[in-house]
């Protein structure tokens, strides 16, 4: 008669899809970020938001809000407005994780999010546990550079060197500026930066 009825539900569970979890701790693609002009493209977001199963746009703007950008859903992918790290992607997908997805009880992600009077609750299918989701009041804002090299800030000379350059200070660099003098205020170009010290000459244009 062929297959036993056990043989077919065997293969039949193998078909279907696996859940989220089985126990071990669920696997969240690494964000594949590249540069293209001023915007920076986070390629496999819909995968992301597929593994931690959450509806995308609630996803997005919870990482526009934490990385202090904007941006926005172009099929599979986001474009952000600005640079931005795999790193500070990778850190805010966490975030939303431990808020919005792990269940604070048995730790595992097979919940569901549900609104009860405006308030989100995260309801676990593994234990049943029932939270309301902790907001993060303070917003973790792209931390920028404070310089870069290539490019032009305005600075005030504080000091002179000992060779003549101006010093110019910002944040937590030191920057050297040729034929300027205390008290100037210029545009600087960063030609080079080497740990905190920069080097640079006036813009310009």
């Amino acid at each position: 008669m062929g297959q036993s009825y056990e043989a077919l539900l065997q293969r039949a569970k193998g078909a279907m899809p696996k859940p989220i979890t089985s126990g071990e701790r669920f696997q969240i693609p690494d964000a594949e970020l590249i540069s293209e002009g001023k915007t920076t493209v986070l390629r496999n977001f819909i995968d992301i938001t597929t593994a931690i199963n959450r509806e995308p746009n609630q996803v997005l703007q919870y990482l526009l809000r934490e990385l202090g950008t904007a941006g926005s859903l172009e099929e599979r992918r986001v474009v952000f407005k600005g640079k931005v790290t795999a790193q500070q992607v990778a850190d805010r997908v966490k975030s939303y994780i431990d808020t919005y997805v792990t269940c604070s009880e048995c730790g595992r992600p097979d919940t569901r999010l549900v609104k009860e009077d405006r308030v989100a609750i995260l309801e676990c299918d593994a234990c049943g546990a029932r939270r309301p989701v902790k907001m993060v009041k303070k917003t973790a804002k792209v931390e920028e550079a404070a310089l870069e090299e290539g490019k032009v800030y305005e600075v005030m000379i504080q000091d002179v060197g000992k060779k003549g350059d101006g010093i110019a200070k910002k944040d937590k660099y030191i920057i050297y500026i040729p034929g300027t003098a205390k008290g100037q205020i210029v545009k600087v170009f960063i030609e080079k930066i080497a740990g905190t010290v920069a080097f640079g000459h006036i813009n310009r244009e």
